[in-house]
């Protein structure tokens, strides 16, 4: 007698746009929200289930910090509500970076959602670790690493920039259970090691597929580094883009 056949399958791969830009004019959120309606659209015609910006990308990231707190916005507010709708007419997932205001008055977040294809706000992550004196002066850090959701039979976990190069952080996803880590970032020059070999490390020791989208380009005296990239839960890297603007389209395992 045969065995019954398995009800069972793998699950299908998570295809990725990981959009590599330049970040707008500062405070400019009218001309980046054109630029990433144009940028779902590519990416839905090109099959990618979500689009993943840097850091910052809505509004600009190493700018006057005034200027950044004057910009800040609730999660429920208007940047998050014109995201939403590019969503629901591209039908992609999109996970975008801009500045949350601190329900206290203090300085804002330096934050990342994830709003579905339905326009569905799933997650928000407070970037927890800072990068020196710049994001001192601009952010209130985050407590922990926000809790991962679920989309489409996976597991996925949201970390912003230097987040992604603690071991804890990315360990505390990968024990709840998340398969990929969408990440915004804005790393500068000269740190390629970030995506070239602390990402691969960190992702084969914790199983977990790491999908790393880079800003370009230059912002004042700071130069992004580009090189956003795709590694699997054994480390291999599945696509990495050069330095410049660039839509990176890729499939994480499912």
């Amino acid at each position: 007698m045969s065995a019954p056949e398995s009800t069972s399958s793998p699950l299908a791969p998570t295809r990725l746009a990981l959009w590599q830009t330049e970040h707008p004019a500062a405070g400019d959120t009218a001309t980046a929200l054109q630029r990433l309606e144009q940028a779902a659209q590519q990416a839905a015609a090109r099959g990618a289930h979500w689009l993943v910006t840097p850091e910052m990308a809505l509004t600009g990231y190493l700018i006057d910090p005034a200027r950044l707190a004057a910009l800040a916005e609730p999660a429920d507010g208007p940047l998050a509500q014109a995201v939403a709708a590019i969503a629901q007419r591209h039908g992609v997932g999109i996970v975008y970076g801009w500045p949350e205001r601190h329900p206290q008055g203090g300085l804002p977040y330096n934050a990342a959602q994830a709003i579905g294809p339905q326009g569905q706000r799933l997650a928000v992550h407070r970037k927890v670790h800072l990068f020196g004196k710049a994001d001192a002066e601009r952010f209130t850090p985050g407590v922990a690493p926000a809790a991962p959701f679920d989309w489409g039979g996976t597991r996925i976990g949201l970390l912003i920039c230097y987040d992604v190069e603690q071991p804890a952080a990315v360990r505390a996803l990968a024990r709840q259970g998340a398969r990929l880590i969408l990440v915004s970032t804005a790393n500068m020059l000269p740190y390629d090691d970030a995506p070239r070999l602390t990402v691969p490390r960190l992702a084969a020791e914790h199983g977990v597929a790491i999908a790393y989208a880079n800003a370009c380009g230059a912002e004042g005296g700071t130069r992004y580094g580009g090189l956003s990239t795709l590694v699997g839960p054994r480390g291999e890297v599945r696509a990495r883009a050069g330095r410049g603007a660039e839509l990176l389209i890729a499939d994480s395992p499912g």
